[in-house]
């Protein structure tokens, strides 16, 4: 794979990562890495992040998963590579769902 092609990152983040800014974290570190997608709160209490970019910017935004904002507490990060398909323009919260 050619570290220029764009690839996506679908993630599921456990922890103590609602109410306490997780979702503005994910936003702005997604930006600061030119990524696309989206991150919405999920109602069984993890956060959903969907990104799309090179592999190298979502590799670094999967630390970033894994190190959370000052006041939350990451216990398991479950993610997969899939096949980008070129669905977002910019980085977004999204509604509860």
């Amino acid at each position: 794979m050619n570290e220029h092609n764009i690839h996506r990152l679908h993630v599921h983040v456990e922890g103590m990562v609602q109410g306490v800014g997780f979702r503005y974290f994910v936003l702005r570190s997604a930006q600061k890495l030119g990524l696309t997608g989206w991150v919405r709160n999920r109602y069984d209490g993890r956060v959903e992040v969907m990104a799309e970019g090179t592999l190298t910017s979502l590799n670094r935004l999967l630390q970033e998963l894994r190190r959370g904002p000052q006041s939350s507490e990451v216990w398991n990060v479950d993610y997969q590579f899939e096949d980008a398909r070129g669905d977002f323009e910019r980085f977004s919260v999204l509604s509860t769902g």
